[in-house]
């Protein structure tokens, strides 16, 4: 009879946390299902389907430089992507406690909308599910342990929303036909180093400085001020992304590696870094 107790205890402590972590996968699971069905349905056609030098006609010399770089003559226009990441997050509110981090991606470029999928590992049974989106116009960001139990969400907003489609458009480097004005940027000078993109969609519109590099590239990205949460709040902070270690991905050249930070009154405080592990781009008809 001992046995048999010991038996189904031994059975229930493995059982119950199984069950419970295979339903935390499901619910999050049929979360992203309704998210990508969200953003696949706000899908609009892509005109032209391939890009033309003549398009750059006007645009600043860095950026002309940068397509150049980046792009060939009659390279067909991304429509969307499926990225693949890996890297670290930190999650202690910039105090250093990085933490290993793997996610996917799911990006549309018309209507601009992405869905970042993570699970950050915080110990050797422990995993936080986290949400960073863009989706018609609204932003979603939300972190659950086992993608069951709420350990952070930002209500919805047109803050976050406006930090969102920052985003989106700093991280357009990785789909570089989405930063042709035939694609919705607009281009303005600033130097010969550096020039400013703005992005609308709808009512909403962002704005970022990109600097270009010696071989004519984007290094970084950067924001006078883009909305975060701290105590509660969404307050405009100094933002920048770096790139590096470009590679040919469809005869385009994107950035695999990158780092995110705030620039803080105490100094530059990065919270992401990583590279992308694998991209599949679907392009126009």
């Amino acid at each position: 009879m001992w046995l048999n107790l010991v038996f189904l205890l031994l059975l229930a402590i493995i059982i119950v946390p199984v069950a419970v972590l295979l339903w935390g996968v499901t619910r999050w699971q049929a979360g992203t299902t309704r998210l990508q069905s969200r953003l696949e349905a706000g899908r609009g056609r892509i005109v032209p389907n391939t890009y033309d030098e003549t398009e750059l006609t006007g645009l600043p010399a860095p950026v002309q430089g940068y397509f150049r770089a980046s792009l060939k003559d009659g390279q067909p226009m991304i429509a969307a992507a499926e990225l693949g990441q890996e890297g670290e997050l930190d999650l202690g509110r910039a105090k250093g406690k990085w933490s290993p981090v793997v996610a996917t991606q799911s990006v549309v470029m018309q209507r601009p909308g992405f869905d970042w999928d993570a699970r950050v590992r915080m110990g050797p049974a422990m995993k936080v599910f986290v949400r960073d989106a863009y989706i018609a116009g609204t932003g979603i960001l939300k972190a659950e342990l086992f993608g069951l139990f709420p350990l952070a969400k930002v209500s919805s907003s047109l803050e976050l929303a406006h930090a969102e489609l920052m985003r989106f458009l700093a991280e357009a480097p990785l789909y570089p036909t989405k930063l042709l004005p035939s694609q919705g940027v607009v281009w303005e000078p600033i130097d010969d180093r550096s020039a400013r993109a703005t992005l609308a969609d709808g009512d909403l519109s962002v704005s970022l400085v990109f600097d270009f590099d010696d071989a004519g590239l984007i290094g970084a990205v950067r924001a006078t001020g883009r909305y975060r949460a701290a105590d509660g709040k969404m307050i405009q902070t100094p933002w920048e992304v770096r790139f590096s270690d470009y590679k040919e991905r469809s005869e385009m050249r994107i950035p695999v590696r990158g780092e995110a930070a705030w620039i803080l009154p105490e100094g530059r405080v990065p919270y992401w870094r990583g590279r992308v592990t694998d991209i599949l781009y679907k392009f126009s008809a």
